[in-house]
């Protein structure tokens, strides 16, 4: 038999690294792509051919025609961001009707999910975690306390199944003195319920394993990044879900044999969105300046990211948790102009030396920096590695030994063209 296989991409920092292009420029490599976690927080960017695309919770294969998509068990999805997000593909003539398949498993997020988050975030006042506000989070609380409503209910008595999970969040919001209307809302979400049963709603993990037998290749697509981990990132500051590669087995039914190549994406600096500790966070004109060469502003939420240089630390810890074999370098071209680059290579925790990612990183820590040459040269138009600067090549080695990893993909620019495959 013919075994097909599965190969993992994820984010290795705290999100926004630039996984929507990468699997778009791997997908021709494969069968299937599936998105194993994660909710309409997420945005991935894409642009090709002079269009730019934002995919929140479509698997980032959908512009690749003849290629099965998957929106996993391990998903949390909105109806009616979900109706907004495929309208919007469709009308700019991408069939999503033939090529998308959604998980039964998979969680729905429900309007009051979203005014429980925005209750929750009120009540915790300065020690807000900073939610996008989806919904995210409630939505994972009942799915791990056994009261979530989940895509597949929406073939059977599922009106009666909807009232119930929104009197039951009622109840709390009365509890907790919270105001809100959720008519417009929600009349938009039961579209979206009517729309979403045009869908393949499937048994993901049937369908995946029978490609697999069948000698199919899958690409599992991982949201945000391994920093914000329930598990393994900044904890409290984290997202409700597992962001890295064991999440790829239990968002989409597939053993851990069946795991191949796992891809590492990671910017050649640093960001991070909303509250949470940043060691290498610069707070002077030098991370302004990353923030607009990078155009670093949240694809769905449009929110500042804060910006600082790269860290080897968390980048290490990431790599080991992850089991990564290949890096991806991505917005190399945002460092093009700078006469020095810095990067992170240990930490002093009160004091004390560490190239390990310690327990807490809240206080205490004091990032410890190497400084190389910069290289000066736009790299925007290279077609190849042989072009690139020696600077840039000096840059890329020093990564790979400290990280123990391969850099195999860097990314230029933000267009599908501007990707080198190096040998």
């Amino acid at each position: 038999m013919n075994q097909g296989k599965v190969d993992v991409l994820l984010g290795l920092q705290w999100g926004d690294e630039g996984k929507g292009k990468v699997v778009d420029v791997l997908t021709p490599q494969y069968d299937v792509v599936a998105r194993f976690q994660g909710g309409p927080n997420a945005g991935h960017t894409l642009e090709f051919e002079g269009q730019k695309y934002v995919l929140r919770s479509i698997p980032s294969g959908i512009f690749q025609g003849g290629k099965t998509n998957i929106i996993g068990n391990g998903v949390v999805l909105a109806p009616d961001l979900f109706m907004e997000e495929a309208q919007a593909l469709e009308a700019s003539g991408h069939a999503l009707k033939e090529r998308l398949h959604i998980s039964k498993k998979a969680h729905l997020i429900m309007p009051t999910h979203r005014v429980l988050d925005a209750a929750y975030e009120a009540q915790k006042g300065k020690d807000k975690v900073g939610t996008t506000g989806k919904g995210i989070g409630p939505t994972y609380t009942d799915k791990v306390s056994r009261n979530g409503l989940r895509v597949g209910d929406i073939l059977d008595n599922f009106e009666a199944k909807y009232a119930a999970h929104k009197a039951r969040h009622e109840a709390i919001l009365k509890s907790l003195n919270f105001d809100y209307d959720i008519t417009e809302v929600e009349q938009k979400w039961l579209k979206g319920i009517e729309y979403l049963r045009q869908f393949h709603l499937v048994d993901s993990e049937h369908e995946i394993n029978k490609a697999l037998r069948a000698g199919k290749s899958i690409l599992c697509e991982g949201a945000q990044g391994t920093m914000l981990d329930v598990d393994f990132g900044s904890y409290p500051f984290v997202t409700s879900s597992n962001t890295i590669c064991a999440g790829a087995c239990t968002g989409l039914g597939i053993g851990p044999n069946k795991i191949g190549e796992v891809y590492g994406i990671m910017k050649a600096y640093c960001t991070r969105v909303g509250a949470g500790p940043f060691p290498t966070e610069l707070f002077d004109e030098t991370g302004k300046l990353i923030r607009d060469l990078g155009h670093e502003y949240g694809a769905v939420t449009g929110r500042e990211r804060r910006c600082g240089w790269i860290d080897l630390v968390a980048l290490r810890y990431s790599i080991m948790v992850n089991g990564v074999t290949q890096l991806i370098m991505m917005k190399s071209d945002v460092l093009d102009g700078f006469d020095t680059i810095k990067a992170c290579t240990a930490y002093k925790v009160n004091g004390e030396l560490t190239r390990d990612f310690p327990y807490d990183i809240e206080s205490g820590i004091e990032p410890v920096y190497e400084t190389l040459p910069g290289w000066k040269t736009d790299m925007t138009q290279f077609t190849s590695e042989s072009q690139f600067p020696k600077q840039f090549s000096d840059y890329i080695a020093f990564l790979e030994k400290e990280l123990e990893t391969p850099i195999r993909i860097i990314s230029i620019g933000p267009d599908r063209a501007q990707t080198i495959v190096r040998k």
